[in-house]
């Protein structure tokens, strides 16, 4: 799901829940201490290396790309479950953030849009 089909309400949304969901559980979570943050790099890394083979050659909503993406979804439930809303206002985070931008673009010029449209397929269809 191309980011930019969905409307500017529900983009809004999504950032205040990734906002307010994080901000619970870094609360709760005494700034996720329980998170092994070396592996979670580490995995994340090993991920968007292997995201960025299929970035030319797939759409966001094939099956292996999908399947990326549960892993990374997976990755980030290490520190809490996201809603769907919130999972898809992590890719709109990694859209506006500069620093976020800038990192996952390293992997490929298009990886923080291709991510952002790929994370937002797998939340509308899967959670």
């Amino acid at each position: 799901m191309n980011m930019s089909k969905l409307s500017k309400e529900y983009l809004n949304k999504c950032r205040v829940a990734l906002s307010e969901e994080q901000a619970q559980s870094l609360s709760n979570s005494n700034n996720w201490e329980h998170v092994e943050r070396d592996k979670v790099h580490k995995d994340w890394d090993t991920l968007y290396k292997e995201l960025a083979t299929y970035i030319d050659i797939a759409k966001c909503n094939s099956n292996k790309v999908q399947g990326i993406i549960e892993k990374h979804y997976q990755i980030a439930c290490r520190f809490y479950t996201p809603s769907k809303e919130a999972y898809i206002g992590m890719g709109i985070f990694y859209q506006e953030n500069q620093d976020m931008k800038v990192f996952h673009n390293t992997y490929h010029p298009q990886m923080v849009n291709f991510l952002a449209d790929s994370i937002s397929e797998f939340a509308i269809k899967k959670l």
